[in-house]
């Protein structure tokens, strides 16, 4: 399970070896806290038996007292006082993770790095990422989900305006443009993603459809109007605030997909969009983290 890609240049890393239950909870409180572009998490499988491995990159020197509070409240003291800390050389860790996944696959679309580009079929859409400080790979359940909810609309019915809020490395505007054939408006908050984001439109050939734009929300001319299809992979909390905006830009009929979950945060999430008059249609799950798609009425 991959929460989020190593910061380029990472300086430090915690390592800890618990119980699948405890890895996991570790994993997820960093993902919840931290910056993405400054702190990344996995948790996996030691030998696929009951060991996991709990591996936290940091761009910097962590504040091991806070990390350790952190890994107490969501297990307990002692597994806490295990977790090492360790100062690493200077290596670019995207690239380093990128360079052992392999291909995802959701439907027509694959996402691969440039290594894996000889893997593709001819009927395939690819989508080639390569290590970049914005988050979204498709390795990890949220973009994957996504992706996978797009293959499925995609599938009975073809969106004609399509937004994707929070693009990060702009996989999921990518992939709907190039399986659509249209343009895709895009944009993020983290000017660092939006560069990445374009950067990965020319290298994807998709420059024509895909121009995303720094904006907080859905806040900027280019990202304004009614669409029918909406992608949010972002947070539970950015999430409920932007529900009204985000309802405002559905047109009549649009689906909405969310994703950026928790199981716990569906809830909360869910409840700000019923507000806007929109139900959940499908959940999915992938590994803790949930992709919600909404109706306005629901089914």
């Amino acid at each position: 399970m991959l929460e989020g890609l190593p910061p380029n240049g990472a300086s430090h890393v915690l390592r800890l070896t618990t119980d699948e239950g405890r890895a996991r909870a570790v994993a997820d409180i960093v993902v919840e806290t931290f910056d993405p572009t400054e702190t990344a998490a996995a948790a996996f499988e030691v030998d696929d038996g009951p060991v996991w491995s709990v591996e936290v990159y940091f761009a910097d020197a962590p504040d091991e007292d806070e990390i350790r509070g952190l890994i107490e409240a969501v297990s307990d003291a002692e597994t806490a006082a295990r977790a090492e800390f360790f100062e690493i050389a200077k290596e670019d860790w995207v690239q380093k993770s990128l360079a052992g996944l392999e291909p995802v696959r959701a439907g027509r679309v694959v996402v691969h790095g440039s290594h894996d580009r000889v893997r593709l079929k001819p009927n395939d859409i690819g989508v080639e990422i390569e290590a970049a400080l914005a988050f979204g790979t498709g390795h990890h359940g949220t973009t994957l989900g996504c992706l996978r909810a797009l293959d499925r609309i995609t599938k009975r019915r073809r969106p004609r305006r399509v937004l994707d809020v929070g693009t990060g490395t702009g996989v999921l505007a990518i992939a709907a443009a190039k399986l659509l054939r249209q343009n895709v408006a895009s944009g993020d908050i983290d000017p660092v993603a939006v560069e990445t984001a374009r950067a990965n439109a020319i290298a994807n050939g998709a420059v024509a459809f895909v121009r995303p734009v720094v904006a907080v929300g859905l806040r900027h001319a280019a990202m304004a109007g009614r669409y029918d299809l909406i992608f949010a992979n972002i947070l539970a909390k950015p999430l409920r605030l932007l529900a009204p905006s985000i309802a405002a830009a559905a047109a009549p009929g649009a689906e909405l997909v969310l994703s950026g979950l928790l199981l716990r945060d569906v809830p909360g999430v869910l409840s700000a969009y019923r507000a806007q008059g929109f139900a959940l249609a499908e959940q999915r799950n992938i590994e803790g983290w949930a992709t919600l798609v909404l109706r306005r009425g629901g089914v």
